[in-house]
């Protein structure tokens, strides 16, 4: 059994959102476990009630929740609403603080929720005499920056759909994405700070644009300079330019369909051309209003944090924060500047009350030596969620141990695929050492075994069974559907899975082991890789692991690659430290084969380590995607390696 880290005081229980709704809406469900399956066994009653406790403005909801609700994919959703994204999270438009914006420490900025406001309403005057209207895409390649959320808002407005890259993608990457969506307006920053570091943008535009036929503008913010030379970027203008013959007057909305395209956004695998998911936008924001009101408790004026870039789904879940008429807290730049410090520093100076983060940055962190029980107050500091990869239980450990003792620990998982989770945490339950707190309300999560049965307490895939209102409207010029249908429901007809290898506890919490594709099958035993990287990232000469299967002899051995602390190297005696650390902890099939010393481990722009491409080169195949890399230089140290002949 796993440890209980935390539990809830009476009052934080009572007072929360979760608990309001439960005793309005489900007042026979006296837990979470029975509210969930009451959300799953009554999805018109669920999504209705979601929808009236969210707020949601609009035309509707109309007499049908949901259409063909036996249907995936196919159910549709609110078949007689009408709304428009922007404006519900444009609800506030008072003095207090809509978007407070560090960019590393050399920008620092504020905007009001009034202020917002009028910067918005310019954009989308701007925007529709440039020509943008209903279904066209305008792309941002920006760093998370006040103007990112900005243009987002003023697009959606115009039912328009809106498509982000971050900044450093380079000309392929941002080709592969935006060249396929064909977007008519570009927004970009002149550059961005990294590592106390200014980093041009304005050549990568030069090679960007012409490549882009579609475009009929290009928007350059300012960020790293007072005034760009544009003359290399063909018929770009300044934002000043683009704004100056508007003035700030009240917002028009239009609404349209529950199912009107909202975002276009992008797979990171390795695999191919990035996938173009299209979602909607009342899909987004039913989800994102369950997500943050009932299951982080984001309240109105909440001060909500989320490190991640425009080019990542956790940009979009935190900009819907406003729709709980929360206060964005943006960052842009490197996580571990000022040695590590500087997230805390803002959750100091800004009353942080919420602060998501990756996985990969705690254990970074925490192989620091940071201790910022000691060094911060975080006396607002409510909830701490982390996100894309697996939080290993010594990462709960960390977290109570030398961030803060009593703060609810959410660790969450979903995906691009989906723009939301479909397990993160609530503030009814306990956390326990190592497991997600729960499953999704709405989502009806089950664990399949190879046979296609549910089954507790034993690995299997990840599925959901039942239609939910996120789900994409589709893929990007797949008419038809079959990619759509191939990429979700070609394993279990029917059955959307989702690709993770994961286990359902008995109370209901969910422990992840890795993608499903990523697991090792040596001897036809599979195993999660997380299993692996929980044991030997806990050795503290090493700093991050690797593992995947090769073809070896008619089966598959385990090679496990280590990128160790500085000055060290792999003697046999730090191997022997290593699998006898995998063997004690987990099982004999566990132990690697092959140990590997590397000075890099290639992972995806949101930071997610790329098993499978690793894999795909050192079985001398080609990876198609290497724009989908933040460092692809690293594969090549993985090519050819004569410990693995």
């Amino acid at each position: 059994m796993s440890v209980m880290l935390w539990q809830p005081s009476a009052e934080r229980v009572e007072t929360s959102a979760l608990a309001t709704f439960m005793r309005v809406h489900a007042p026979d469900a006296h837990d979470y476990p029975a509210l969930w399956r009451w959300s799953v066994d009554h999805p018109d009653a669920f999504w209705r009630a979601v929808w009236q406790f969210g707020g949601v403005i609009g035309d509707g909801p109309g007499a049908v929740v949901v259409d063909d609700a036996g249907r995936m994919p196919g159910a549709t959703w609110f078949p007689e609403a009408r709304l428009n994204f922007a404006e519900n999270l444009l609800r506030r438009s008072d003095e207090a603080d809509a978007i407070v914006f560090w960019g590393e420490d050399k920008v620092t900025r504020r905007l009001s929720f009034g202020e917002l406001h009028a910067l918005v309403s310019r954009l989308q005057q701007a925007l529709r005499a440039a020509g943008v209207g209903v279904g066209d895409r305008v792309a941002g390649y920006l760093p998370n920056m006040p103007e990112a959320v900005a243009f987002m808002l003023a697009t959606a407005s115009l039912g328009a759909i809106w498509s982000s890259a971050s900044p450093d993608f380079g000309v392929q990457g941002v080709l592969d994405r935006f060249g396929q969506i064909e977007p008519t307006v570009l927004v970009a920053a002149d550059g961005y700070f990294y590592g106390g570091k200014s980093h041009d943008s304005l050549d990568k535009l030069a090679a960007i644009v012409p490549a882009i036929p579609s475009l009929r503008r290009v928007v350059v913010v300012p960020y790293t300079r007072e005034r760009a030379d544009l003359a290399a970027v063909p018929g770009a203008v300044h934002l000043a330019d683009f704004v100056a013959a508007v003035e700030a007057r009240p917002m028009e909305y239009l609404r349209l369909p529950f199912a009107h395209p909202l975002y276009i956004m992008f797979s990171s695998g390795t695999t191919g051309a990035p996938k173009c998911i299209v979602h909607s936008a009342g899909g987004t924001l039913l989800q994102h209003l369950k997500e943050h009101r009932l299951h982080s408790d984001v309240r109105r004026d909440d001060r909500v944090f989320y490190f991640t870039t425009c080019g990542w789904m956790m940009w979009n879940w935190l900009v819907s924060g406003l729709a709980a008429e929360a206060t964005l807290l943006l960052y842009d730049g490197n996580p571990s500047a000022r040695d590590g410090r500087i997230l805390f520093d803002f959750a100091d100076a800004e009353a942080m009350t919420f602060l998501g983060t990756s996985a990969k940055w705690i254990d970074a962190i925490a192989k620091m030596g940071l201790e910022p029980a000691r060094s911060h107050r975080l006396a607002s500091l409510r909830t701490i969620a982390s996100t894309g990869s697996v939080l290993a239980p010594e990462g709960f450990d960390y977290i109570y141990d030398k961030v803060k003792r009593d703060v609810q620990l959410a660790s969450i998982s979903g995906g691009t695929d989906i723009i939301s989770c479909f397990m993160l945490g609530n503030p009814l339950q306990p956390v326990y050492r190592g497991e997600i707190q729960c499953r999704g309300l709405g989502m009806k999560v089950e664990v399949f075994d190879e046979d296609g049965r549910p089954v507790t307490g034993v690995k299997g895939e990840l599925v959901c069974t039942r239609a939910f209102p996120s789900q994409p409207v589709g893929f990007w010029h797949d008419d038809d559907g079959a990619k759509y249908r191939k990429a979700y429901f070609e394993r279990f007809p029917g059955v959307w899975c989702h690709g993770d290898w994961v286990e359902l506890t008995e109370r209901e919490g969910i422990v992840v082991y890795g993608r499903s594709d990523a697991t090792l099958n040596p001897g036809g035993v599979r195993i999660g890789t997380a299993e692996i990287y929980r044991q030997v990232e806990q050795v503290d000469a090493v700093l991050e692991s690797l593992v995947i299967g090769q073809d070896w002899q008619a089966d598959v051995r385990v090679v496990l690659f280590v990128r160790l602390r500085p000055g060290l190297s792999l003697t046999p005696e730090l191997e022997a430290v290593i699998r006898q650390r995998i063997r004690d902890n987990t099982t004999p099939r566990h132990v690697p084969a092959r140990i590997v010393q590397v000075d890099d481990i290639p992972r995806t722009k949101s930071g997610k380590i790329v098993e499978l491409a690793v894999r795909d080169v050192v079985h001398g195949r080609t990876v198609k995607n290497r724009e989908a890399l933040a460092n692809p230089e690293a594969l090549e140290l993985y090519r050819d390696r004569p410990e693995l002949g």
